[in-house]
């Protein structure tokens, strides 16, 4: 990987993770942050990998059950629908959500999802593309900006920390539940 692209090893640092730490990657996707939240939360924490593509998370499920990965589950689900996590209200000490905004038609509800699931002062990591580079990331026309976000973020409940480096196509934010 290209120290430019956006890495998820050096990304998953802003959130600040501890040992048992309870966390959940909405729109997990290949598991990339999953893997990486696994190492630091160690057993006694646990990660979730949330998505709607069910041939994704079986084959991360295949993939992690082979590297001997115990500390993670999937959860079938989407993310825009009432609950759609399946996740307990205040559970979670954190949520990743990385390349999704995107791809989502109600990102309200998305928004509103990762506020339920957190614990009072608990915190959010986006990482989304930050425009359309002719072949990868989105379509300029679904491109959400850094500012979009940060303003759909702050009018849901959570207050900005700091925006993090997320490589050259990408911007990283981390958010707290308010």
């Amino acid at each position: 990987m290209s120290l430019n692209f956006s890495n998820p090893k050096e990304n998953i640092k802003h959130l600040y993770l501890k040992e048992g730490d309870v966390v959940a990657d909405f729109g997990s996707g290949a598991g990339h942050y999953i893997e990486e939240v696994s190492k630091i939360i160690g057993p006694s924490g646990k990660v979730y990998a949330v998505d709607i593509q069910k041939d994704l998370l079986l084959k991360l499920s295949n993939d992690f059950n082979k590297k001997n990965i115990k500390n993670f589950e999937i959860i079938w689900s989407d993310l825009e629908s009432p609950e759609g996590s399946k996740l307990q209200s205040g559970s979670l000490d954190a949520v990743v959500l990385s390349n999704l905004l995107f791809q989502v038609e109600n990102k309200i509800a998305v928004v509103k999802e990762i506020w339920r699931v957190l614990r009072h002062g608990a915190k959010v990591l986006v990482i989304d593309w930050s425009d359309s580079f002719g072949g990868i990331g989105p379509i300029l026309k679904d491109v959400v900006s850094e500012e979009a976000c940060i303003k759909l973020f702050e009018q849901n409940g959570f207050s900005i920390l700091k925006r993090a480096p997320a490589g050259a196509h990408h911007y990283g934010l981390v958010f707290t539940k308010s």
